[in-house]
């Protein structure tokens, strides 16, 4: 398939620069099968089932975006030039790998200073991306960074208003646990602890699983061949309780629903021929149409950017001619899309 594909044509308008609040006020399209019905994310519990399970990604996202100086002392006395840092993903040598602006503004070796309490050292630098030597580490490095840096917004909401106070609390899950993100995932933002509270009641039943969303998952397709594209790897971890719950809903007959693409891909990428199994390590999946789903039965997700991976990943799952129609759908009734947009409840035809 090409990617001109999963092209369509987005109105500015639609794109969602704040969540709605409470969060499960949110609008909710859920699709069974050929069926459209407009509705709102609290009355999730009409289309599950006791029985049902869902997936959810605990993963934390960190306030990744720094703003600091770079000092140099000259002829001229000392200067100052200002850095923006975005950490991506801590690596295995301590160091950070990030996103460095203006990087041809600081050398090797030189100091960016955040706050009082951290500052930064560029280790080294590579095609697009440098590594970053904090003088921090462990709780001390937490602590600092949530004092000193801000949240990572999305670049399409970066680009309209930048990270405040609000966002600390919107733009994290109600159950985040593990810290690693730098992108949030997404679809769980709708959920509040009401909405769980009720589907709980009910026999829906709730697993956990960690995958930690990187920058990548922004990144854009560049090649008209999709099958020619390179995916990013994200960490992940299914433990062997997560396996198990998800392995006897199978057995009983019940759905497992993925909450996001996050959880969807990393059930799918621990999938083994008779359910799943505990995994854990890096995974670059990439899932198009034509894909067989193994674990999933459903997936509650946003609306997405035309062309990306997400867009090919729903058409897997639902098929391209109906995801064609469920989008459509979805602008002439104005959802609104991405991050902190509208969701979807994508149940495929049995």
């Amino acid at each position: 398939m090409k990617l001109s594909d999963f092209d369509f044509d987005l109105p500015e308008r639609l794109i969602a620069t704040r969540p709605a609040r409470p969060r499960s006020s949110a609008r909710l399209l859920v699709a069974e099968g050929d069926r459209i019905t407009d509705a709102v994310v609290r009355d999730l519990g009409r289309w599950l089932r006791p029985g049902d399970r869902l997936v959810l990604n605990d993963t934390k996202v960190i306030p990744a975006r720094l703003s600091g100086q770079r000092f140099r002392d000259g002829a001229e006395g000392r200067t100052a030039a200002r850095i923006e840092v975005t950490l991506l993903e801590p690596r295995a040598d301590g160091a950070w790998s990030a996103l460095v602006k203006p990087l041809k503004k600081i050398r090797d070796g030189e100091v960016i200073v955040f706050s009082d309490a951290l500052t930064g050292t560029l280790d080294s630098r590579g095609e697009g991306q440098a590594a970053i030597r904090f003088n921090l580490a462990g709780e001390d490095f937490d602590a600092a960074l949530a004092e000193a840096g801000a949240m990572p917004l999305p670049p399409y909401i970066a680009a309209k208003r930048p990270a405040d106070e609000r966002d600390r609390e919107d733009y994290q899950t109600v159950w985040a646990r593990h810290s690693g993100a730098v992108a949030a995932p997404t679809a769980s933002l709708h959920f509040d602890a009401p909405l769980l509270a009720e589907l709980r009641a009910m026999g829906v039943e709730f697993t956990h699983v960690t995958l930690h969303v990187g920058a990548g998952t922004f990144l854009p397709v560049k090649v008209d061949d999709i099958t020619q594209h390179k995916m990013h790897a994200e960490w992940g971890e299914v433990t062997k309780q997560a396996a198990g719950e998800i392995n006897a809903t199978r057995a009983a007959g019940g759905r497992v629903i993925p909450v996001g693409t996050t959880a969807l891909r990393l059930i799918e990428s621990a999938a083994i021929e008779d359910g799943i199994a505990p995994w854990r390590g890096d995974t670059d999946i990439f899932i198009t149409p034509g894909f067989r789903f193994r674990v999933a039965g459903g997936l509650m997700t946003n609306f997405h950017l035309p062309k990306s991976t997400l867009m090919m990943l729903v058409s897997a799952l639902m098929g391209p001619e109906r995801i064609r129609r469920i989008y459509a759908h979805a602008l002439h009734e104005e959802y609104r899309f991405f991050s902190y947009g509208d969701a979807s409840l994508l149940l495929p035809a049995a």
